[in-house]
């Protein structure tokens, strides 16, 4: 059963899902990539994965919160997972770029490939794509916005280096 709720951030609402405990999502609600809310899902805002996803992000939004500890539950392929671990990895403050995180990942020259599975992230914010920038340090691609994106490296004081596409 997908349980889900709606959690406000300042950058606007966001969906979050959980399966058995582990959180499957946190989607801006008018994001690219945001499921649509079906039949089947319950609305649970008090059930544990998704109440303390709610603190942790109201946490990481005032500036108290710097490393989330949620169980997650990113499913993908195995090249998405992949980059998705090494996304998780990148440190508060910090960015990397997409060919420096298909290296990492064990794919050297496959910098679109690393930019498409980052696109494809299903828990945005908890497994930080928004960290992930251009090799020139602009602010290419985020499925919520480059505005959110730009935002977001503000709050954790890298957005000072970057500048928009």
């Amino acid at each position: 059963m997908i349980l889900y709720a709606r959690i406000a951030t300042p950058l606007g609402p966001l969906i979050a899902t959980a399966v058995e405990g582990a959180l499957t999502a946190t989607h801006f609600e008018d994001s690219r990539h945001a499921p649509d809310i079906t039949r089947d899902w319950v609305e649970a805002p008090r059930a544990l994965a998704l109440s303390e996803c709610a603190r942790q992000l109201a946490e990481y939004f005032s500036g108290t919160r710097q490393h989330f500890e949620l169980s997650l539950l990113a499913r993908g392929t195995p090249f998405q997972e992949r980059i998705w671990h090494e996304i998780a990895r990148i440190p508060f403050g910090e960015t990397t770029t997409y060919a420096a995180l298909a290296a990492r990942s064990g794919k050297a020259g496959a910098a679109r490939a690393a930019g498409a599975a980052t696109g494809r992230n299903p828990l945005s914010i908890l497994i930080p794509c928004h960290r992930v920038v251009g090799s020139s340090g602009t602010l290419t691609g985020y499925a919520g916005g480059v505005e959110r994106k730009a935002r977001l490296l503000a709050l954790e004081g890298a957005g000072a280096m970057m500048r928009a596409a």
